[in-house]
């Protein structure tokens, strides 16, 4: 098994990228919010999965080993293959999907690409006592919202005191967004004095 790639980017598409190791330059599959912490031409780590098929070994990419870990996990029921487990870490994170496993949040499930009721009823059933306790994924989720909250009064605040008006810094909060949510996808607390030069970037560039 490949438990993980490291060396630098050398292409990023759609739906995965390019890592070079070694001279050799290894497609690794990877959802959006994975694709979002890599930079053309810069170094990366990510925690991999190898699926062999009779026709094709596909790897697949993960900034975190937790997102590798449910990835694994999700093609253990039943009907769910390793396109399917992508495309529910695209729709959400790890812990979204703990918490929708623990709670039968049915709606949150059909959410994604190719489960319909029926489907989101047997993973739940299957996975319930496999992705971890309730408890555990809401107060995963709880401590996500607050590191969330943090950074963006944390920018607010530098921003209102440097003369900008609070709307200016809701709209420079919303253009470094992707930014903090690529740290925080990453397992990164987002870095407030990177963000806040970012946002009076876009604020000075408007």
């Amino acid at each position: 098994m490949i438990a993980s790639v490291a060396g630098k980017v050398t292409a990023i598409a759609p739906d995965g990228a390019v890592i070079e190791v070694g001279g050799v330059g290894i497609l690794t599959h990877c959802t959006p919010g994975t694709l979002a912490t890599l930079r053309l031409g810069e170094g990366a780590r990510l925690a991999t999965s190898l699926v062999v098929r009779e026709e094709s070994l596909t790897l697949y990419g993960f900034s975190t080993d937790d997102e590798r870990a449910v990835f694994e996990l999700l093609q253990t029921a039943s009907g769910v293959g390793p396109k399917l487990a992508l495309a529910m870490l695209a729709v959400h994170t790890p812990n979204a999907l703990r918490v929708a496993v623990a709670t039968a949040d049915l709606k949150a499930l059909t959410q994604v690409p190719g489960i319909g009721q029926k489907g989101a009823q047997r993973i739940v059933l299957e996975l319930k006592d496999r992705l971890g306790t309730p408890e555990e994924a809401v107060n995963a989720a709880i401590n996500g919202e607050r590191k969330v909250a943090v950074w963006r009064e944390q920018v607010h605040s530098g921003l209102v005191g440097l003369g900008y008006s609070s709307k200016d810094a809701d709209e420079a909060i919303a253009a470094v967004e992707p930014d903090a949510d690529a740290d925080l996808a990453a397992g990164r607390q987002p870095q407030i004095a990177a963000l806040l030069k970012s946002a009076l970037r876009s604020l000075s560039i408007r």
